[in-house]
């Protein structure tokens, strides 16, 4: 079985952020979300805000030997600057949306799939995507139930 679930082409709306923005290897790429989380968090809660949904990782362009990334929350309302800490947005417009169930490490063949099934429905990928963790990993449990939502922002 596919770890890509249901995919489909919606239209949405920018979505306002909270984030902290840099380039890195994938070998640090762990290290760089989890620093984040925790910086995007005490920032958000220190302003009297709550994230709006769950955590996200936002692609600024494919990954290659490097990655361009903002990783963060979605908030309701716009974040002052808290020191690596800046609000942004998810971007609006026409998006290839899929599920990806299971592991992270099987990220890449879902994206991979996606892309393919987007040049099938005579698309083309852009150059912006993003992934939205629906579960947040435990010590210790089940890879298979992992949920991470995948959206690719589709060229014009």
């Amino acid at each position: 079985m596919s770890p890509l679930q249901d995919p489909q082409i919606t239209t949405r709306g920018a979505v306002p952020t909270a984030v902290v923005s840099g380039s890195t290897s994938f070998d640090a790429l762990a290290g760089f979300y989890d620093r984040s989380f925790g910086a995007v968090a005490g920032a958000i809660a220190r302003q009297g805000l709550a994230p709006a949904g769950p955590a996200f990782g936002f692609y600024l362009r494919p990954p290659s030997d490097t990655v361009d990334l903002e990783v963060g929350f979605p908030t309701s309302s716009g974040v002052a600057d808290d020191g690596e800490v800046r609000a942004s947005q998810l971007p609006a417009g026409e998006v290839a949306t899929a599920i990806h169930a299971g592991s992270y490490d099987e990220l890449s063949q879902s994206w991979q799939a996606l892309a393919d099934w987007i040049v099938q429905q005579g698309r083309q990928p852009g150059q912006q995507m993003w992934e939205v963790y629906l579960t947040e990993p435990t010590a210790g449990g089940d890879a298979s139930a992992m949920r991470t939502e995948l959206s690719w922002l589709l060229a014009d």
